[in-house]
């Protein structure tokens, strides 16, 4: 995924506040949804933008799907941002 991509998804309030809601344990979509007050196809719409991104991940599990973080991306940011800091 590129880091444009990656940029894009993070830049809605809403995906980011997703994010920080994974950032400890991975949550049921149900669980997500239920934080927000938007319809739970909203919050869908979200999730799926977070996983094209690759951002998060999912997991099936019987009725149920999880997300939980994939750090590398963010570890793939982070290194981005510190070479723009990098010597010329």
């Amino acid at each position: 995924m590129a880091l444009s991509d990656t940029l894009k998804a993070i830049s809605d309030p809403v995906r980011r506040e997703i994010l920080e809601m994974l950032k400890y344990e991975k949550k049921s979509a149900g669980d997500i949804a239920n934080k927000f007050k938007l319809s739970k196809a909203t919050v869908s719409y979200h999730l799926l933008q977070l996983k094209n991104a690759n951002l998060v991940t999912e997991t099936k599990y019987k009725n149920y799907i999880y997300y939980e973080l994939n750090v590398s991306v963010f570890e793939d940011v982070i290194v981005w941002i510190y070479k723009l800091g990098g010597k010329k």
